[in-house]
């Protein structure tokens, strides 16, 4: 059970740590958006790299999945095809379709969008609870944290899934709560691939 905390810890300290490191030093989320388009502003290549990292992170992760995936067919590993699989229904379910309907349903405007939400709306700009990348990549990253459980590859894991959900507020396509109930949701989802994918297939 030490283990397991540990783990889960590392893999979801860092992005916990920056948003609250985010509130604590600008106040508000307004604030903190008005700095980083500042920022920004003044740094092309510090917005293309942060584009970069939003755009990858997730898709690193299909890969390693995919891998899993092929390595359980191939050498008849039921155990890794199972997690792979589990790990693609929790996706679907969680990161797309819960994700998506919570986005339609609540219509929180994206920063730069205004203050009024459109509950119901299809309007991409209204689109903004929760964070989709966010949620995505801590359902991926959680369950090879916990199952690996090397400190190296959790703490690599963490700061990449803090890179994904950081980008998303530098580059004002979300509020920093928008992060926090991603990460939430992921939380979930990634629990649910440990338990009835990682664990159980392993034990």
């Amino acid at each position: 059970m030490r283990a397991f905390w540990i783990h889960a810890s590392l893999a979801s300290g860092p992005l916990l740590a920056w948003l609250a490191w985010a509130m604590l030093t600008f106040g508000t989320e307004a604030a903190a958006t008005a700095h980083y388009q500042t920022v920004l502003a003044a740094a092309p290549a510090l917005k293309s790299f942060f584009k970069a990292v939003s755009a990858v992170g997730n898709p690193i992760f299909y890969a390693v999945y995919a891998a899993i995936l092929l390595r359980g067919i191939f050498g008849k590993r039921r155990d890794l095809t199972r997690t792979a699989l589990v790990y693609l229904a929790v996706q679907l379910v969680v990161s797309l379709l819960l994700v998506r309907l919570l986005k339609i349903s609540l219509g929180r405007p994206r920063p730069g969008e205004g203050f009024l939400y459109h509950p119901m709306t299809l309007e991409p700009s209204h689109h903004s609870l929760p964070s989709g990348h966010t949620c995505e990549i801590t359902a991926a990253s959680l369950p090879l944290s916990l199952w690996r459980r090397n400190l190296l590859l959790s703490l690599a894991i963490g700061v990449l899934t803090a890179a994904v959900g950081a980008s998303r507020v530098i580059l004002g396509w979300h509020h920093i709560s928008d992060v926090f109930f991603g990460w939430l949701l992921g939380m979930v989802g990634g629990l649910a691939i440990y338990l009835f994918g990682v664990r159980h297939a392993h034990r």
